[in-house]
């Protein structure tokens, strides 16, 4: 009796997924992820070529991805294995473009603004310069410098000089950021030695979007335990959470200003808000504003 007589067949007439064609492996590979996609290249020679191929990394770029690749402004490394100009080297696969915007941000709107990507799911990250936000005056005059900063991806930096009353305030539309991804915001800073006014009492972070109710948090860039606690005393509590600072590998400062998620489909017009304030008029200097991040989580 055959082989197929009890409708079995032999190991030869299976068909094994290395036998249908690359296009059809790679268009499967383009619907997981970048990180799925290295994945699959360690699997056997076939998924190799297939999950490096432009049919699966073009589908992981965002629709301006020519736009940022092209840029002609100038590329920062995000690591220190990344050089500046491998990072801008002329990309000649997908995959390599890819990479490319994962390994170095790229400055637009005028310098303004940096754009890069998260290497494992490929969501646009976005910095904002201090030049693009609303910064405070105090008394008619404006309360801050403009300088240079060796470890700025930007032209210069905001530091503040002296006030009592202040609030910063960011805005950037939702169709800059990859829709459908959760996104959380950042205020990316650093201080003087001299800095004052920065510890407690209140300071609080607001995120909006759309001009929906915007989400609140008490926050604190230097904390100071003697403060913290004349702070909590102050509430009656100890149950207040007050998100602190955490010190990057670039040498920066952030705090989470808060969180947001981006529609399916950006929509025309909408606008993420954020803003910074410190709600005790006193004495304040010493801060020095690079930017605010917004980055997938």
């Amino acid at each position: 009796m055959g082989s197929h007589a009890g409708g079995t067949e032999t190991a030869e007439e299976r068909t094994r997924v290395c036998d249908l064609p690359e296009a059809c492996v790679a268009h499967v590979i383009a619907l997981t992820s970048p990180r799925d996609a290295c994945r699959c290249a360690a699997v056997s020679p076939c998924f190799r070529d297939a999950a490096g191929s432009d049919v699966v990394w073009a589908r992981f770029l965002p629709p301006d991805y020519l736009q940022l690749h092209q840029a002609p402004a100038r590329r920062f490394p995000l690591s220190r294995s990344a050089s500046t100009a491998s990072a801008g080297a002329a990309a000649s696969t997908k995959k390599e473009a890819y990479l490319g915007l994962t390994d170095a941000a790229v400055l637009v709107d005028g310098g303004g603004m940096a754009v890069w990507l998260a290497k494992e799911s490929g969501a646009k990250c976005v910095a904002i310069s201090a030049r693009r936000l609303s910064l405070p005056w105090d008394d008619g005059e404006f309360s801050w410098t403009w300088t240079p900063h060796p470890l700025s991806r930007f032209a210069d930096v905001a530091q503040l000089v002296d006030c009592t009353c202040f609030d910063i305030y960011g805005r950037l539309p939702t169709a800059a950021l990859t829709p459908a991804t959760a996104y959380t915001a950042y205020l990316v800073f650093t201080t003087e030695d001299t800095h004052r006014g920065l510890s407690f009492p209140d300071q609080e972070t607001t995120v909006s979007v759309g001009g929906s109710a915007p989400s609140r948090h008490a926050v604190c860039l230097r904390p100071d335990p003697t403060d913290a606690r004349r702070f909590r005393d102050s509430k009656g509590t100890d149950d207040v959470h007050v998100r602190g600072p955490v010190l990057r590998g670039d040498g920066w400062w952030e705090v989470e200003m808060g969180r947001l998620r981006t529609r399916d489909e950006a929509v025309v017009g909408e606008e993420v808000a954020v803003s910074f304030e410190i709600l005790g008029w006193y004495p304040k200097r010493g801060l020095i504003v690079e930017g605010i991040e917004f980055r997938p989580i």
